[in-house]
């Protein structure tokens, strides 16, 4: 289980490639300090379990094909930047919400609003995802733990402000998630990988099972 509060922007520094799966190496100086075999870090809110930690700081990780067509590990490079998080300690707080590593689906970035202090990001939403998001409800963006700062589109539950048809939820970044993540850096059309909040699943099947 992770919180979704990112630890370190880690770097995609090798990938091997094979025919249904691939091996990635990445560097993270932090969640390796004490990382060994068999340990989850999630890596843009998708968790994967370290198979090496390397002297530089670096471990590798084996993404199967399913992990890679539910989520946007599909398209990093050599060079990308990730965000990194090491699995939650029993004994520490939880600073954002539950975040199980397990990716929902992709979206995209779709618009970005600087303001002087933080900036608004919108971000296409999947429609069979679109149910599971309430406004400021939580959200799991390329494994950041978010509030849903606005909500709409064609079965979104708010009125749409903008020209998108699609299913939309906006975020609003503040300076330090901004300056320490992806979504800082992340430009209009950029998928993210994002996990809806599992309380609102497990509601949903006890209740279509009554």
């Amino acid at each position: 289980m992770f919180t979704g509060i990112v630890e370190e922007l880690g770097e995609i520094v090798g990938i091997d490639k094979l025919d249904d799966s691939a091996r990635l190496v990445i560097k993270g100086p932090v969640v390796t300090s004490d990382a060994g075999h068999g340990d989850s870090i999630a890596v843009n809110g998708v968790c994967l379990t370290v198979v090496d930690v390397l002297a530089d700081g670096a471990f590798t990780a084996d993404v199967m094909a399913e992990t890679l067509n539910r989520s946007s590990l599909s398209v990093v490079e050599v060079g990308s930047p990730v965000n990194l998080e090491r699995a939650a300690a029993v004994n520490s707080r939880l600073g954002g919400h539950i975040v199980q590593g397990h990716v929902d689906g992709t979206g995209r970035v779709i618009s970005r609003t600087p303001s002087e202090h933080w900036e608004v990001v919108r971000i296409a939403l999947p429609a069979e995802l679109s149910r599971y998001v309430v406004e400021k409800g939580s959200i799991t963006v390329d494994g950041i733990s978010l509030t849903v700062s606005g909500l709409g589109g064609v079965t979104g539950a708010s009125e749409a402000t903008g020209s998108d048809t699609g299913d939309w939820f906006e975020v609003s970044l503040i300076p330090t998630t901004l300056a320490l993540t992806t979504l800082g850096r992340a430009a209009v059309g950029t998928p993210v990988n994002l996990e809806v909040d599992v309380i609102a699943k497990y509601v949903e099947r006890l209740m279509s099972a009554r």
